[in-house]
């Protein structure tokens, strides 16, 4: 199975998510704020990144540019999952090369999906 990240700074939200994943096989990291998630992307190379807008140090915008913007990562799909639900955000993101876009509240099974379509084991 993949190797994901999740970037979010919300530990309820992150045990969440990892237990969604592992549930289905896939193996998890964590990092808690942008600068950690940036570091863990370069150096870990995970299979998809799911990264939240709202983050410490550098936000979940410039996170996914600057990993964009890197020839080493910049086809490590990024799904975005975020409480930030206005045009400007999605569309922004979208252009930036999310993958794909949530917003919370959200359906765990509706994330794990999505994810795993990104990753060509769904349908």
């Amino acid at each position: 199975m993949a190797h994901i990240l999740i970037a979010d700074d919300d530990p309820i939200l992150v045990e969440l998510v990892k237990f969604r994943l592992e549930g289905a096989g896939h193996e998890t990291s964590v990092a808690n704020d942008g600068e950690e998630a940036i570091e863990r992307i370069r150096s870990d190379k995970p299979d998809l990144v799911v990264l939240d807008s709202m983050m410490p140090i550098v936000p979940g915008p410039e996170v996914l540019r600057m990993v964009k913007a890197d020839p080493e990562t910049s086809s490590i799909p990024v799904v975005m999952l975020t409480a930030r639900k206005g045009e400007a955000d999605v569309v922004s993101a979208i252009k930036s090369g999310a993958a794909d876009y949530l917003t919370k509240p959200f359906i765990p099974q509706e994330l794990l999906v999505r994810i795993e379509k990104l990753l060509g084991g769904g349908a």
